[in-house]
């Protein structure tokens, strides 16, 4: 599958090129995804989704790298979410019944169909 080009970071003048997957730089990357979880996640979310996430979910998305939603509608389009069909605030789990591999659109329409993500202006 064909790639996009690099672009430049997002954050203010810095004139490097943003990482794969990201719209910054390393070093502003680092500092974005710092800010996220100091002010914009809630406290309890690391315990949630700890270094044991990270590998469930690492796990999950070489087993299933395609959108689920896209590959049911005949489109090819590589994972980058992967979401929980029950939340793990109301009682899911991380099994892999419970897990849907998604790419980000996919994902913030199941959101946005849920009615818990409000779009960011």
């Amino acid at each position: 599958m064909p790639r996009m080009p690099r672009r430049g970071c997002a954050y203010g003048t810095c004139s490097r090129l943003a990482v794969e997957g990201s719209q910054y730089c390393e070093e502003h990357k680092k500092l974005m995804d710092k800010r996220y979880n100091d002010y914009e996640r809630s406290p309890d979310t690391n315990k949630k989704y700890g270094r044991a996430w990270k590998r469930i979910r690492d796990r999950y998305v070489r087993e299933h790298p395609l959108c689920e939603r896209c590959l049911a509608e005949g489109r090819l389009t590589p994972v980058e979410e992967v979401h929980h069909i029950l939340p793990i605030s109301q009682g899911g789990t991380h099994n892999p019944e419970n897990l849907m591999s998604l790419c980000q659109s996919c994902h913030t329409k199941i959101h946005m169909e849920i009615g818990d993500r409000q779009i960011r202006r």
